[in-house]
Formats: C-alpha cells, structure tokens, sequence
C-alpha cells in the first residue's frame, strides 16, 4: 500500500461512513502521525513528567488529489560519526543528495514512504485507522441521540431476550436502541418485527459504545403523545404541568391555558374521549384523568382526587419541608377517594407534591375501630387503617371481595371482623 493507495482507501469510507473532508483529513493525520511517533520512538507523555517529544514531521495531505506527502525533519550530522539515529539523523554525504547546499548541524526534509514503516507497522496503521472511524460513528451515534433525549422515537423489534424480556430494536438507520422490562408497560407483549414506540430516555457510553434506552414508562412519553395526538398541546395554547403516572394503570396529567375561550380539559379529552383515545390504546388502556391546574393547593388537590365529596381540607409543612394534606370525608366516599389498589390517592400525592391523609368526618354513632381491640386483633385493625377504614361504619360500608383485594386479610378474618362490628350497632 503506497500513500495515494492509503488515501483513496479513506475516501471510500468517507462515502460509507458519510464522514466530511475535515473529519476525515484529522483522523488520517492522526492515525498516520501515531504510527510515526512509535516507529521514530517519539515519547508524547513521558511518566517522568519532562518535556515531551516534538515531532520531527509534517504530514500533508490533498484528498481531492488523492495525495499524501509525509516529510521528515533530520539533524545533518558528519559521516564519520559511528551511531546515528537515522530517524532524526542524517549523515552529510547522505543529505547533499537531497541537498546541495546541506552543511552540518542545519535541518534537512526527506520525504517518507508509509512502504517504510513494515507489514506490522502498515497493519497497525489500519487496525487503529478502523478503530478510529469506529470511534467517530460511535460519538456521532451518541451525539445524535443524545439531542433527541425526551423525544419519541420508532423503532422494529429485532429479538426479545426470553429471560429479561429486554427488547432489542434497531430503527432504519440499523442503530441499535434497548427497551428494558422495567421501561415497559406491564401489558406490553413484542414480536420480532413490531414496530414500538416510546421516548429515548438516556444514552450512556459503555465500553466506547453508546448504548441508547428507550422507555414507555416515563411522564415524557405520556407528555410526547398528548403534543402529538392534541393540536392544542403542539401549538403551546395548552401546557402540561404536572404528570403521575401508574404505568398501564392509572395517569393523572394537569392542563392550564392562558386563553380563557379554551376548555384545556374538553380540548384533550375530546368529544366522548376521541382525542384521548388514541393515547390510552398506546398505553395498554392506560386510564387517564385530565384535570384543571391552579395554584390554589386546596383546589388543586380536591381536582386530583377526583368527583368525591370533601368536608373540609387542612394543609400542614413540616421543618423539614414535607406536605401533608388532611382531607376530612363521610365514610361512604373515602373508597373512592383512595381508588383501586390505593391508585387514586398514590397518584393524586404524587401530582400535587402533598401526603394525603384521609380523615372522617364520623357519622353520628359512629366507633373507632381502636374500640374493638379486646374482639379484633391490633394487627387485623391495623390492616383496614392502612387503606383509611378506622371507623366501624366505614368498614361495614365496604365490599367484601374489595376489601379482600385491598388488603393482606383472608375473607373468613374479613367476615368475622364484620360480624363483630354488626352486633355492636344491633346491642
């Protein structure tokens, strides 16, 4: 391989890796000057800490041309001085043939044939020429989704990994992009070939190689799909302030406008829901409760709990800076309040930033379950307090089969517990 052999090698990688001029010009400086420095025994970081080695060549190249000239610096030296280093050196009889006018002690050029650097120097040369393209498309991989950090992206399935349930996609380029099992949602069930959707949630560089992540459970790909399924969104007349999401379960996403002619709750709701329908399918039926914004932390906090009635609401800071919210209401709407599996209050806590404690307003002739710890064990009382039922009433207003699900108790413990708070009120 001669030089101009070398540099219309590189430029078929140009049009392979669409690699531009100047890129491509610095690695092939770069690649060239290392193979030099090791064979002149050019030392560029010493561990002694001294001044490092100066090069003693200049590589010039002209891509258009598909030339490559590499000229070496070397000291003249007297011929009958026994040892040269023949890197640096060059004896007078040697540099007059390059020179006529060469005298000892001046610096002369001669030029370099890469032929000169040995079949090991030479396959040296274009391991760490394709380790370097390889790094340059690895950095631009990096680059390019790095910028699209948050934004939703397409890809194919490739194969799923039967023993994590990773899914490995590759968009069109032939990138390579992992949705982890943790980054799905729950229904979510992929075949070689499907075409998945979610957000790039970060890329990390792991071994030199950028490894992209996609998700489908973060707040962004909920937000991503309202911009693309509500024109509103898109166009900014509507803002998302505030996300929670149970993934595949359950979302609550808060809306604000500054015109005051939109309804930004109708608007991504749609007419019986046709807006938000798409959005929901995506999301394995994903229930979704769009609501108002405000500052109002009352009113706010009311809306994220949803259509149940609150008798009055107390707001508390601790010194430590945590929110809680004491909201009082009749037995029979605190089921509805607390929701499915606790979803409801879970999410209506994590979207306004507060802890919410239900309390009951007690109906007259009402009994602190606390009452019955001489019949019921503290445990079994303790179980119906973690889902909020701490009055005989509330508990006896309840399903049975809900409070099954609701809590760790079998259903005879749940029937005996009612048993006892009925003879209560017949007595």
């Amino acid at each position: 391989m001669n030089n101009k052999e070398l540099v219309e090698a590189f430029l078929e990688f140009k049009d392979e890796k669409n690699i531009d001029n100047a890129t491509l010009l610095n690695i092939l400086k770069e690649v060239i000057a290392h193979a030099l420095r090791k064979k002149f025994g050019i030392i560029k970081k010493k561990k002694d800490g001294s001044e490092p080695d100066e090069d003693n060549f200049d590589i010039i190249v002209n891509p258009s041309r598909g030339e490559l000239e590499i000229w070496v610096y070397k000291t003249v030296v007297p011929d009958d001085q026994k040892e040269i280093d023949q890197h640096k050196e060059i004896r007078l009889s040697d540099a007059l043939k390059i020179d006529p006018d060469a005298e000892i002690g001046e610096q002369i050029e001669e030029e370099f044939n890469l032929l000169d650097l040995g079949r090991r120097g030479i396959s040296g040369l274009k391991q760490n020429w394709k380790n370097k393209l390889m790094e340059h498309n690895f950095l631009n991989l990096h680059k390019f989704f790095k910028e699209r950090e948050g934004e939703i992206y397409t890809a194919e399935v490739h194969h799923v990994n039967n023993r994590r349930k990773d899914v490995y996609l590759v968009d069109d380029d032939g990138n390579d992009i992992v949705l982890p099992r943790d980054k799905q949602i729950p229904s979510d069930r992929f075949r070689k070939g499907d075409h998945v959707r979610g957000v790039i949630e970060k890329v990390e560089m792991r071994d030199n190689k950028p490894l992209v992540i996609m998700s489908r459970t973060a707040d962004e790909f909920l937000e991503r799909l309202f911009e693309q399924e509500i024109p509103e969104v898109f166009d900014g007349l509507i803002s998302i302030k505030r996300i929670a999401r149970i993934p595949g379960e359950k979302a609550k996403v808060a809306v604000d406008t500054y015109d005051d002619r939109i309804d930004p709750v109708g608007a991504c709701v749609g007419v019986r829901g046709s807006r938000i329908h798409g959005i929901v399918r995506e999301l394995g039926n994903e229930n979704i409760d769009v609501i108002n914004y405000t500052d109002n932390d009352k009113l706010f906090i009311q809306r994220a709990l949803g259509p149940v009635k609150i008798q009055r609401l107390e707001l508390e800071e601790d010194e430590n800076g945590v929110k809680t919210a004491y909201v009082y209401m009749k037995p029979d709407e605190i089921s509805k309040a607390i929701g499915k599996k606790g979803q409801n209050i879970r999410l209506a806590s994590a979207i306004t930033g507060y802890k919410i404690e239900i309390q009951r307003e007690d109906d007259e002739g009402d009994v602190k379950l606390s009452e019955f710890t001489d019949e019921i064990d503290e445990w079994i009382i303790n179980e119906f307090e973690k889902i909020g039922l701490d009055t005989a009433k509330s508990v006896l207003a309840q399903d049975v089969d809900d409070l099954v699900r609701r809590t760790d108790l079998e259903e005879e413990t749940i029937y005996e517990v009612l048993r006892i708070l009925k003879e209560e009120f017949e007595d």
